[in-house]
């Protein structure tokens, strides 16, 4: 799949019911912040869910997941992408209670570290290493 725009591709049916089924998350802006959505506490709507900002203020996320677990893996201000100056991407976990996976390292959560650089084809765990969020980070080339 080639994209126009760096995206996340959900590669677990709960990622995919994260992001409501849409096919990807196209990362349009940088940096580019991402965290979950506020539970409204009701079950049978999953989606109903409620906005706990003051009216004007501007968004915590670009992009809001819904985590239906019964452990919360993905926190309200969970990670943040970012392109450097020399066109490389990388990755802030924004202080999420989990942390995040990638690549197989552990970032974020107990952990100091809280950056860590993303390639195409990195897999981004949201939450713990048992986490149903997974996604795959893909840009274009060239």
């Amino acid at each position: 799949m080639k994209a126009q725009t760096p995206i996340l591709l959900p590669l677990t049916d709960e990622a995919k019911a994260a992001v409501r089924d849409d096919e990807t998350v196209r990362i349009t802006t940088f940096p580019f912040r991402i965290g979950r959505e506020c539970r409204s506490g009701l079950q049978d709507n999953p989606w109903h869910s409620f906005d706990r900002r003051r009216h004007g203020t501007s968004p915590h996320n670009d992009c809001y997941l819904h985590d239906l677990g019964e452990k919360l893996q993905i926190s309200r201000e969970h990670l943040q992408i970012e392109k450097r100056d020399d066109g490389a991407y990388e990755i802030f976990d924004r202080g999420s209670m989990c942390g995040t996976v990638v690549d197989g390292d552990h970032i974020g959560g107990d952990n100091k570290r809280t950056r860590y650089p993303l390639h195409n084809g990195s897999i981004i765990i949201f939450g713990s290493q048992s986490s149903p969020y997974v996604f795959k980070f893909l840009y274009p080339s060239g």
